[in-house]
């Protein structure tokens, strides 16, 4: 049944909205959202050519040199001197005695021969050759003999002692020094390496973050696309509102249009 009752204070009710593209909008927003689409809806065009620029010709030189190299590693450690006695004296003093003490006994020998041979020749002119007088010049000739060989050979083996002790530190500390050139090459030869491996090292890893850049952007680019699309849209006022209201019954509308007659009537009465 019809409600009939009057309520002059009926005050209309929003029951819905409906919202639409406006007419003079639509066709434009209608033809960029297709472009759009067919734009997102596109493969992704990867890149293929390299993504680093790899170790230059002179650095892989550099690398294969310093590869090369014969680090002398079983040949490094610490110099332990050896000591100048027994042997390794004697082994120093001999060149010594054969080439300056030796040649000094032979002269000594030579001189007390001519020493000799000069005193038997003056007994011979003098007729005294043979006799006791010779035998005494003879045994002070070999007892000065033996006294300049004593000489020689006590000096010549204190200076043999002497120079091959100093040729013996001498040497052992070039041995000492080459020792330490060689760890001095060997360490700088493997902080060099070390330092190579850490620039191949570097390149070797530019190389995967640009593969693993290239392949987020590869697996990103889908949910890139949507974001793209969304954006054609925001902060365009391309949207008309409708809005739903409730309606008053027929008699509410029929009283008041009666009401609006009464007032009239009234308003003219009243002039």
């Amino acid at each position: 049944m019809a409600d009939t009752t009057f309520d002059p204070t009926f005050t209309p009710q929003q029951i819905g909205t409906e919202s639409s593209l406006s007419n003079w909008v639509g066709p434009y927003v209608t033809d960029m959202l297709g472009k759009g689409q067919a734009l997102a809806d596109q493969p992704y065009q990867g890149y293929t050519g390299p993504l680093t620029a790899g170790p230059t010709g002179t650095q892989t030189k550099a690398f294969q040199g310093i590869g090369s190299l014969n680090i002398p590693t079983s040949e490094m450690g610490t110099f332990s001197p050896s000591t100048f006695t027994g042997g390794i004296a004697q082994q120093y003093m001999n060149p010594y005695l054969s080439t300056a003490l030796q040649p000094q006994i032979d002269e000594a020998r030579r001189q007390a021969e001519i020493n000799r041979l000069d005193t038997a020749s003056r007994l011979t002119k003098a007729g005294a050759f043979g006799g006791g007088r010779q035998a005494i010049m003879d045994a002070e000739g070999q007892r000065n003999l033996g006294q300049t060989l004593a000489a020689i050979t006590g000096r010549g083996y204190s200076d043999a002692y002497t120079a091959a002790r100093d040729q013996f530190n001498v040497e052992q500390g070039r041995e000492a020094a080459a020792q330490g050139e060689i760890n001095k090459y060997g360490l700088a030869a493997l902080d060099k390496l070390y330092d190579m491996g850490a620039r191949e090292r570097a390149i070797e890893t530019e190389g995967v973050l640009a593969d693993k850049k290239q392949f987020e952007e590869e697996r990103d680019y889908p949910y890139k696309q949507v974001q793209y699309m969304q954006s054609l849209l925001q902060g365009l006022p391309v949207g008309t509102t409708a809005y739903n209201y409730t309606q008053p019954s027929t008699f509410g509308q029929v009283a008041g249009g009666a009401g609006d007659v009464m007032s009239m009537i009234k308003s003219y009465l009243g002039s």
